[in-house]
Formats: C-alpha cells, structure tokens, sequence
C-alpha cells in the first residue's frame, strides 16, 4: 500500500558537498539516482518543479520534464532553460522532485516494479544545496498501512533500502538526517520506526489512505 505523504525521508545538507545552485542541483540529482538505481531503488522517469520569482514566489506554472537512463546535467540544464515560460523570461526553477519507478520484493522474494517506491528532491536554491529522499509504502516496515505484521516483507526490502542510504552518506559526504514524522511513520536510523503493538498488530492507518 501507498501512503499519500512520505512514511518516512532521510535529508542531507550538502553545502559541503558543491556549491548551491542549478548547476550543482542536476550534479547531485544525477549522481544520487544513479546510486539509487543501481540498487533497484528508483529508474528516474520524469523531473518536475515549480517556476519561481525573486520577491513573488511561484507563478503557478509546473514543468514535468521526461527522462530516461541515467540523467545527463548538462543536457537536463539545456532542456530546463528551453522550457522557462515565455510569460516570465526571470523565472528560476524551485526544488526539483525525481520520480520513477523502483523494485521491491515480496515474502517469497519475488519482484514487483513500484511508480516512486523512492522519490528524490533537490533544491537548486542559490544560498543552500539539500536534498532528500523519501519512501511512501508500507513495504519497509514491521506491519502493514493496515497493521498486519509482515516481517518476511520488511527483511527482504528494509536492509536495500538502508544500504542504499549508507552509500547516499559515503557519495555525499554527509550524514543524512531524519525527516519530519507524519501521520504514517518517521524514519529511525536508516529504516521506519516501528511503532508500538496492540496485541500483536500495530496501527491501522487505512483511513487516510
């Protein structure tokens, strides 16, 4: 099951790392997902963000920019300065979000491909380069969004996730902090928290699902 916000989401402030800016948001983006999908978290399929003005704020215009393979920055910077809306020529790009498609596995281990089973979001901000990755399923937890317990799951999909994690924090030099909890979860060390049973079964969280 999907949550509608994150489980759990892991940041990392990254002003060590390169300097802020679009150029270094794309660098980052693309080194990330490539980590990420080489461990069958997240194959990136489309970047999307809002257009900004200095002093205004957004201006109410979304581009959602295809991709496929490994992001290229400087063809991504290309393409994102082509699509700049004509009605406001010194719009500057908000916090891009990666989304696409990764795997988890079931209790026996099978396969299945997952619409942002991992979402990526960097911040092309020019004062403070971030970014964060967040998990929405129940997958990688103790119980399900239901408050079945399903530890075969969680031991087949939480260890990639966290190594994944572990390998984010050595490639950015940094160590990610966690999230804000949300009505789903918060993250605990490299994986989700999981919260306390009643009678066996945790929370059932299906309602706002």
């Amino acid at each position: 099951m999907r949550a509608p916000e994150e489980c759990a989401s892991w940041e990392w402030e990254l002003d060590d790392f390169a300097a802020p800016g679009l150029e270094s948001a794309l660098m980052t983006a693309a080194r990330m997902s490539a980590l990420l999908r080489e461990h069958g978290l997240l194959e990136p399929s489309s970047l999307e963000w809002h257009w900004m003005v200095h002093g205004v704020g957004g201006v109410g215009v979304i581009t959602r920019l295809p991709v496929t393979g490994r992001l290229d920055e400087a063809d991504l910077a290309r393409r994102i300065g082509e699509s700049r809306p004509l009605g406001f020529p010194g719009a500057e790009v908000g916090v891009i979000t990666v989304s696409g498609t990764g795997t988890w596995l079931d209790a026996q281990g099978g396969g299945h491909r997952e619409r942002d089973l991992v979402v990526l979001t960097v911040s092309p901000d020019t004062r403070h380069l971030w970014a964060e990755v967040a998990v929405f399923h129940d997958v990688w937890g103790y119980f399900d969004f239901a408050g079945a317990p399903h530890p075969d799951v969680q031991e087949r999909n939480a260890p990639r996730l966290a190594a994944a994690l572990r390998a984010l924090d050595s490639l950015l030099g940094a160590v990610a902090g966690q999230g804000d909890p949300t009505y789903f979860g918060r993250a605990e060390g490299y994986g989700v928290e999981t919260p306390d049973a009643i009678d066996g079964r945790g929370p059932d969280l299906t309602d706002l699902l």
